[in-house]
């Protein structure tokens, strides 16, 4: 056990709080997944969120609170250790009973691989295989980068911005608490399918909203919108950074701002947790706007609500920015 999590445990023992007379006690990684658990478990109980809104979720540091939080779990809700390798020790060193359902690996789930490449379309009709999907340039490749994913995992861990996966999530997260608190099923069961209604009619709002900017390009801050992407068959050119744990090469740059030159690049998103000078950097010279997009939603209310409220957002930052007007 590390020195950091032996201190954790140990302030734990005197923080846990009381828990749901029979009800399990649930914790969750990210503010996104937080809000479809909550969603499931509305009007039940509440679960405990680990990650704070605003934090970087690849590294971390956990705070007595949130050690004790999980140390008293019956269950862990969490992406996986695609997102938060270092949450995998904490869980075996504070829950190490605790039932662990990791989002990425459930069956049903949406899962893609990494894009190592600056660029992601090479503008030819060759640019999308037969699934929609986009395919690999290895003409592209940017040595500085391409050991990034080495860290996190084998496959992108920003799954939540699929609201495909996040209906099959919430059908998942209903199951797992239904075998933990039988008593509670109908309820679980019947909060899953309201939550996956206000997903479905969500998409279709998304679809509209998107609808008057398709065919323009944009430009992604890091490559974190893939699984937004492809839901909605709404593709990035490209991304600044591969990852937010890693600063992109001077290639990467020029590579990112020739595509905006030459292919009149409509929108660049910045992210209001990382560096305004490397857009900056990027815009210079050029016509395209600069709008911000949050993945994790740090100014977003947690609760049931935030779920769509992030994707809704995530789809109004792209259409402003995108803009012709």
């Amino acid at each position: 056990m590390s020195r950091t999590l032996f201190h954790l445990c140990f302030a734990a023992m005197f923080l846990t709080g009381p828990a749901y007379a029979d009800r399990p006690q649930v914790a969750v990684d990210i503010a996104p997944v937080h809000s479809l658990v909550a969603q499931v478990m509305d009007g039940i109980a509440a679960p405990d969120l680990i990650i704070q809104p605003g934090a970087t979720p690849h590294e971390y540091s956990l705070r007595p609170s949130e050690a004790a939080a999980l140390q008293s779990a019956d269950i862990v809700f969490w992406i996986g250790p695609d997102l938060t390798p270092w949450l995998a020790e904490a869980i075996e060193t504070l829950a190490p009973t605790a039932a662990l359902t990791p989002l990425l690996d459930v069956d049903g789930a949406i899962q893609l691989e990494f894009r190592d490449n600056a660029v992601f379309k090479a503008h030819d009709h060759s640019d999308h295989d037969d699934q929609g999907g986009h395919v690999d340039h290895d003409d592209h490749d940017d040595h500085d980068d391409h050991d990034d994913h080495d860290v996190h995992g084998a496959h992108d861990p920003h799954a939540w911005l699929s609201p495909q996966n996040a209906m099959t999530w919430l059908d998942v997260i209903a199951s797992r608490l239904s075998d933990v608190d039988p008593v509670n099923s109908d309820a679980y069961l019947a909060n899953a399918a309201s939550g996956r209604a206000v997903i479905e009619a969500l998409m279709e709002d998304v679809e509209t909203t998107l609808a008057s900017v398709r065919g323009r390009e944009f430009i992604v801050f890091h490559d974190a919108y893939q699984y937004f992407e492809t839901d909605f068959d709404f593709p990035a050119s490209g991304a600044i950074s591969m990852s937010d744990a890693s600063d992109p090469s001077p290639a990467r740059i020029a590579e990112i701002r020739g595509e905006i030159a030459e292919h009149g690049v409509a929108c660049v998103l910045a992210e209001p947790q990382f560096n305004p000078g490397l857009v900056a950097t990027v815009l210079r010279g050029s016509d395209a706007r600069m709008g911000i997009a949050d993945p994790l939603g740090a100014e977003l209310e947690l609760g049931p609500k935030f779920y769509p409220q992030l994707i809704r957002s995530l789809s109004r930052a792209l259409t402003e920015c995108m803009r012709s007007d």
